[in-house]
C-alpha cells in the first residue's frame, strides 16, 4: 500500500475523531467522488456556519462529545477487523425471511393515535403517533445504506410498508448524518411530500444540496426546543459523531431528540455511547412513557459511540423511561456480532434489571401497556454474552455508573429463556 497507513485518532483537546494518513485514502475519496459525490451532501456556509459557529458544542472547526471519545483503529488493529469480518464465525445476517407485519395504506389510513402507537420499521426507522400526530425517525427507504447503489450495506428485507403507501407525516426527526439515519433518496421523496424536517446543527447544508427547501428545514442545537402544532419537539445531547465521506469528519452535528406532548412524552436515542446527560434529559423532558434506544451495531472497540443492549438498559433508567423499544438493529451488518445478539442481550439485561421491554417484530403496532409478550420472532443461533463480549464506554463516573448498574447475574441465557416466556398479549399488528 503507497502511502502512510491511514490512523484514526483522538484530538485530546476538541474530543473528536479524526484521520491521519495519506495515499489510499484521499485517492479512494476521490474516487468515489466521481459516482458519490451527490450522496455526499452540502458543505455549511454563510448563516448557518456562523450559528455553527456560536454553538457551545462547536471547537476549531468541529462539533465535540462532552466526554472524550477515543475510537484509535491503527493498521494492525483494522487488518484484524478485517479478518474477523470476512472469516469470522458469527451469523451476521438472516439465512431466512425475517419474520415481518408487512403494511399497506388501508393498514395505516384514517387518523393518527390521540393517544400513543409506535411502528417499528426497522433498524432506526420508527412511525410515532402521538396525540394526533405522526413522526417518522431516521427513515431510510432505500436497499443499502451506502453513498452509491451497487455497493454498501444491504437491507435484510425490503420496507415492511412502501413509501407511497405512508400516511400523511407530520414531521421527520434525523439524528445525524450517517447513511444509515440520513437516507438521500428517502430524504427527496419527503420533500416532495413537503414534510417538515427537524436535524441537528449542519445537516441541513445537505438537504439544500437535494432539493429541500429552505422553509421545511428545522435545525437545532442541543437544548433548543420547537412547537409543532401543541407538541414539543426538543433536540437532545448525544455521544457519537458525524461525516459521509473522507473529509467532513464532526463537520455536523449529532442529536438525540424528545417529543413532549400533553400525556405522553418518548425519547428517541438516535445512535449514541453511553453519557451522563441521559439524566439531564429525563429531568428536563421525563418521564418518558417510551424510550427508542440504540442496541446494535456495538463492539468493545467502539463502545463509546454504541452503547450496545446492556447500557441501553442503564440509559432507559437515567431517563426514567417506563417502556424500552430497542431499535438499530435487525436490519443491516453493520458490526461483527450475530445480528440477533442485540435482541438476546437485551432480553438479559432487562430480566436483570426489571425493567419494562418490548421487542415488536418490523411493522407491529406497540401500545402503552403493563406488560408486553416478548416471543422471539427471531432464529435461535449463537450470540455472545455480555460477560464474553463486554460493550463498555469510557469515561463515565462511577457513581452514575453504581445508580443505575451494572448487571451482576453471569448466567445471561438463563435469564434470557425466563424474560422470553409468553406473557398476556399487549402489542397488536393493525
Amino acid at each position: 500500500m503507497a502511502g502512510t497507513p491511514a490512523r484514526t485518532s483522538i484530538d485530546k483537546r476538541t474530543r473528536h475523531v479524526r484521520l491521519r494518513g495519506k495515499g489510499a485514502l484521499p485517492a479512494l475519496a476521490a474516487g468515489l467522488s466521481f459516482v458519490a459525490c451527490a450522496s455526499f451532501g452540502g458543505t455549511p456556509e454563510g448563516s448557518r456556519l456562523h450559528t455553527m459557529q456560536a454553538s457551545p458544542n462547536y471547537a476549531e472547526g468541529v462539533f465535540v462529545n462532552r466526554l472524550p471519545t477515543e475510537t484509535d483503529f491503527g493498521f494492525a488493529e483494522g487488518l484484524a477487523l478485517l479478518r474477523e469480518a470476512l472469516s469470522g464465525p458469527q451469523i451476521r445476517e438472516p439465512e431466512e425471511p425475517v419474520n415481518v407485519v408487512a403494511l399497506s395504506a388501508a393498514d395505516l389510513q384514517g387518523a393518527a393515535s390521540d393517544d400513543l402507537r409506535v411502528r417499528w420499521l426497522g433498524h432506526s426507522t420508527l412511525l410515532i403517533e402521538i396525540e394526533g400526530k405522526r413522526i417518522l425517525t431516521d427513515p431510510i427507504w432505500s436497499e443499502r445504506a451506502s453513498p452509491v447503489r451497487f455497493a454498501g450495506p444491504k437491507r435484510f428485507q425490503p420496507p415492511v410498508v412502501a413509501f407511497a403507501d405512508l400516511p400523511r407525516i407530520d414531521a421527520v426527526l434525523i439524528s445525524h448524518d450517517h447513511y444509515d439515519h440520513l437516507d438521500v433518496e428517502t430524504i427527496r421523496m419527503l420533500g416532495e411530500r413537503r414534510v417538515p424536517i427537524f436535524v441537528p446543527l449542519g445537516v441541513g447544508a445537505h438537504l439544500e444540496r437535494w432539493g429541500i427547501a429552505r422553509a421545511q428545514i428545522r435545525e437545532y442545537d442541543w437544548w433548543q426546543e420547537a412547537e409543532l402544532d401543541g407538541l414539543r419537539i426538543a433536540c437532545t445531547p448525544a455521544r457519537h459523531f458525524s461525516g459521509r465521506s473522507l473529509t467532513d469528519r464532526n463537520e455536523t452535528l449529532w442529536a438525540s431528540w424528545a417529543v413532549i406532548g400533553q400525556r405522553r412524552r418518548v425519547f428517541f436515542s438516535g445512535d449514541t455511547g453511553l453519557f451522563p446527560e441521559f439524566e439531564d434529559i429525563g429531568r428536563r423532558h421525563g418521564p418518558f412513557d417510551m424510550t427508542f434506544l440504540e442496541v446494535g451495531a456495538y463492539n468493545t472497540r467502539w463502545a463509546n459511540v454504541h452503547m450496545g443492549p446492556e447500557q441501553a438498559v442503564m440509559a432507559h433508567k437515567a431517563l426514567g423511561g417506563r417502556v424500552l423499544v430497542p431499535i438499530h438493529w435487525g436490519l443491516f451488518n453493520l458490526a461483527l456480532h450475530t445480528w440477533t445478539e442485540p435482541a438476546e442481550r437485551l432480553l438479559a439485561a432487562a430480566g436483570q434489571s426489571g425493567i419494562t421491554l418490548a421487542l415488536p417484530r418490523p411493522g407491529e403496532a406497540l401500545e402503552p401497556a403493563e406488560w408486553y409478550a416478548n416471543e422471539r420472532w427471531w432464529p435461535a443461533i449463537p450470540w455472545q454474552t455480555a460477560h464474553e463480549a463486554p460493550v463498555r464506554s469510557s469515561h463515565m463516573p462511577a457513581e452514575w455508573l453504581a445508580r443505575y448498574g451494572p448487571f451482576s447475574k453471569p448466567d445471561a441465557r438463563r435469564v434470557v429463556e425466563a424474560a422470553s416466556k409468553p406473557a398476556a398479549p399487549a402489542v397488536s399488528g393493525n
